[in-house]
């Protein structure tokens, strides 16, 4: 009897990994929400997990970062306790012009828009250097924008592209959140990609040069003046993007207070502000060459859409 139960088991749990290309596509069963269960569950135990290093950290906030590099590959996790309600947390980053607000926050952003692929919505991001650019000088990169789960007490979602700038692919930013006590939520970030030989050769390039002293936040050892060597190299890069990333969410959930007019330059000053806390890592420019790109990208943009909103009226 207790075999066939684990093979009832077995098949049961082979079932549920399968359905979870239906998800993907928004169709629903009682699978799909045990699979979403145990989502949550994890999260739920990775929390509790992390509850010390939450606590107490070098970034004097609650906040944890991990990263990993393979032969291929590189990935930053986020990890971060905010003071917001789940309610909040999940009506914000649940739409794809929301997650252009935030994308566009980043230095390397030229510019972001939802088009719609099928059933689908796709961001058409513009990749560009760490300075004002003609978005046609940026690189292009389409992520497919999913909500993988939308649950009163999980959020998944993901935003996927195959290519990327210097040949790279396999691009993922992943945001899955849950609720906790006191009105906060705990939320987890994933910034990964990967990359070729002609990737790797063009990264290496940066690295050695402009990149050369730039570093993460993983301490990896100490320093002959003994204070903390921090990792550089590809986990270097991809920590510091992971935290640009959230930095830019936190910034946008920190802006849903205030006026609808008011909130594109909250969000500004409240991400310069963050990322400024870290200048070891994170400091590229002063505060009024940032605000006077982003401006200038979001007037562009909106101009864009309002261009786009009238052929469609047209049409």
């Amino acid at each position: 009897m207790s075999q066939l139960l684990g093979m009832n088991a077995a098949i049961r749990g082979l079932a549920c990994v399968a359905v979870v290309a239906l998800v993907w596509v928004g169709a629903g069963s009682a699978c799909a929400g045990e699979v979403e269960a145990r989502s949550a569950a994890s999260l739920s135990a990775r929390y509790e997990a992390l509850r010390d290093q939450l606590s107490n950290n070098a970034f004097r906030r609650p906040l944890y970062l991990e990263s990993s590099e393979l032969p291929d590959a590189v990935s930053g996790d986020v990890f971060a306790i905010v003071d917001f309600p789940f309610s909040a947390v999940e009506a914000a980053l649940n739409g794809p012009a929301q997650w252009c607000d935030i994308l566009l926050l980043h230095l390397n952003t030229k510019f972001c828009r939802v088009s719609t692929a099928g059933p689908g919505h796709v961001l058409n991001v513009g990749i560009g250097r760490k300075y004002e650019q003609p978005p046609d000088k940026a690189y292009r990169v389409d992520f497919a924008y999913r909500v993988v789960a939308d649950t009163p007490n999980y959020l998944k979602v993901r935003l996927d592209a195959d290519t990327g700038p210097l040949s790279t692919r396999n691009y993922r930013i992943a945001l899955e959140a849950i609720p906790l006590e006191s009105g906060r939520s705990f939320i987890h970030l994933t910034y990964s990609y990967a990359y070729g030989l002609a990737g790797r050769l063009a990264l290496q390039t940066y690295l050695g040069t402009v990149g050369s002293r730039k570093v993460g936040f993983t301490v990896v050892g100490t320093q002959s003046d003994g204070k903390p060597r921090h990792v550089g190299g590809l986990r270097g890069v991809v920590e510091r993007n992971s935290m640009r990333y959230y930095l830019a969410i936190e910034a946008f959930l920190g802006a849903i207070s205030v006026s609808p007019p008011a909130r594109f330059e909250k969000r500004l000053h409240d991400w310069f502000d963050a990322v400024e806390r870290y200048p070891l890592q994170l400091h590229e420019m002063e505060r009024s060459d940032y605000l006077a790109m982003k401006r200038k990208e979001y007037l562009r943009q909106q101009a864009d859409l309002g261009a786009a909103t009238r052929f469609a009226l047209l049409d």
